[in-house]
């Protein structure tokens, strides 16, 4: 599962990536450093501890992501 946002203040989008096939989660912030994590849970944890929906141009879609990361978190439990 794949996310791409636009951050109101960068050029380039933040991308989230859970790929649980390949034990890959990480994600890359709006200044292209990116974050890398153990598990699926530990990857929502950041973004609900750092990222808002007023951070991105479209909030929504910010919302979905969080929907759909707490979904899939939850399904994997």
């Amino acid at each position: 599962m794949e996310f791409t946002l636009q951050a109101v203040n960068g050029a380039i989008p933040c991308e989230v990536t859970v790929d649980e096939e390949n034990g890959r989660y990480m994600l890359r912030k709006e200044d292209t450093s990116g974050e890398i994590f153990n598990s699926p849970e530990e990857l929502l944890q950041w973004v609900e501890t750092n990222w808002s929906s007023e951070k991105f141009q479209q909030p929504e879609e910010f919302q979905h992501m969080i929907l759909s990361l707490r979904k899939y978190v939850h399904e994997e439990a």
